[in-house]
């Protein structure tokens, strides 16, 4: 094989990019990451869910966390708007496993450790590669053409985040009908952390108009802190984000008293758009991974475990594809059903929680067997039979329709003659 021919190419070191990656270098497949960026580098979606842990795992980077400096967290916890705090939810009180444990993490110091694991396993990095597209033969991906050449390989797996290469080059970006906020954030050095086993929680606090903040714990005393709502809401008078901001903390006093002996620092950020999901997993010679394929409102920090875990089930795919010398995207089908299948259990619980008629507290005293039913979507379990739970919940609040799409893009095959 030549330097540019490889048995899978990987678009993206993130998370999601980077386990595919390390499970395909360790199953002794020849793979090259092409990453546009120079690690490390900054990225947001800072807080881990518990079932992290699992892909973690099996990476071997789970006994590295629990090394880390970074701090763990061991439940959520929720604010009104009165500023008035909730009982922690604590993990281990349902979960007596290891994962019941997860971390607030450092993105680019957590990202680079996973890149550096697929680098150690065997994959090929080279960063500072811009891909420009992908090089389609008679319906089928058969690589990518960089800044600094092609590379070719039957296999290419998409894990460029929220660029989103296929989906953006090819119109497959569907956005959630619904689920339409932007998020505008920042970081605080010195603002208050609770005590004891929350010190690490991540808390959201409520927002007028089904907005909220969420509120996480970093290294180094530092605070990340940022508002998801409506366009609307948070531009109502003015479009300067510090101002923004500032007019937001003081609608919630927990969040008001806790950032009180802080500073902020650095810049404020803003992105929008957030949830959507590619017309199509997969096509001839593609996967799609991560945020590449679809990204999910942050309220519970599905962001980084879906990236795992679609990484680590995108290899997986990739691996029997290779196995076989089937790389029709009618053979990823089985993958874009089980992450359609999870994203669509999640998305249920975000479309309760922004229901300004639903309250998960009152729900789950009329319903206190499907406490565990719910814990288990929360934490990430999604191979969990949710059934009951959503036949419940209907009754409490307005719950979606599954979208229809995200399935692999079937092409009719060419008959030999």
């Amino acid at each position: 094989m030549s330097q540019t021919s490889f048995d899978a190419i990987v678009v993206g070191g993130g998370p999601a990019g980077a386990t595919a990656a390390a499970v395909l270098a360790e199953k002794g497949r020849r793979v090259v990451v092409l990453e546009r960026e120079k690690f490390p580098r900054y990225h947001i979606g800072e807080s881990l869910m518990p079932y992290c842990y699992f892909p973690l795992e099996r990476l071997g980077l789970a006994e590295k966390m629990k090394e880390s400096h970074f701090p763990k967290k061991y439940s959520v916890q929720f604010v009104n708007t009165m500023g008035k705090l909730s009982q922690p939810f604590y993990f281990f009180q349902h979960f007596d496993h290891a994962a019941s444990t997860t971390w607030q993490v450092v993105r680019s110091e957590f990202d680079q450790m996973i890149l550096d694991k697929a680098r150690s396993n065997g994959a090929e990095i080279r960063e500072e590669t811009n891909v420009r597209e992908l090089i389609w033969d008679n319906g089928a991906v058969v690589g990518v053409r960089t800044d600094k050449g092609e590379f070719h390989a039957p296999i290419t797996i998409d894990a460029t985040g929220r660029d989103a290469l296929a989906v953006t080059r090819n119109g497959w970006k569907v956005r959630d009908p619904y689920l339409n906020k932007i998020a505008i954030w920042t970081y605080y050095k010195g603002a208050a952390r609770d005590a004891g086993l929350d010190e690490g929680a991540t808390t959201v606090a409520y927002l007028p108009e089904r907005g909220w903040f969420w509120y996480i714990p970093l290294p180094d005393n530092i605070i990340s802190v940022g508002i998801v709502a409506e366009k609307d809401y948070l531009y109502r008078d003015t479009r300067d984000l510090a101002e923004i901001f500032a007019r937001e903390i003081e609608a919630n006093p927990w969040i008001k008293e806790h950032l009180a002996p802080g500073e902020q620092f650095g810049k404020y950020w803003v992105t929008g758009e957030y949830s959507y999901r590619s017309q199509h997993c997969a096509a001839d010679g593609l996967i799609l991974a991560g945020d590449a394929f679809a990204f999910l409102d942050p309220v519970f920090s599905s962001g980084v475990f879906l990236a795992l875990r679609t990484g680590e089930l995108a290899a997986e795919a990739a691996d029997a594809a290779l196995a076989a010398g089937d790389f029709t995207a009618a053979q990823f089908a089985p993958y874009g059903e089980q992450v359609c299948e999870g994203i669509e259990a999640m998305r249920k619980l975000v479309y309760a929680f922004y229901d300004d008629a639903f309250s998960f507290k009152e729900f789950l005293m009329a319903n206190p067997t499907l406490k565990g039913d719910l814990t288990d979507c929360l934490i990430g379990n999604l191979t969990h039979d949710f059934g009951p739970l959503f036949g419940a919940l209907k009754d409490f609040a307005k719950l979606p329709t599954p979208l229809s799409h995200g399935a692999p893009l079937l092409t009719p095959q060419l008959t030999e003659r």
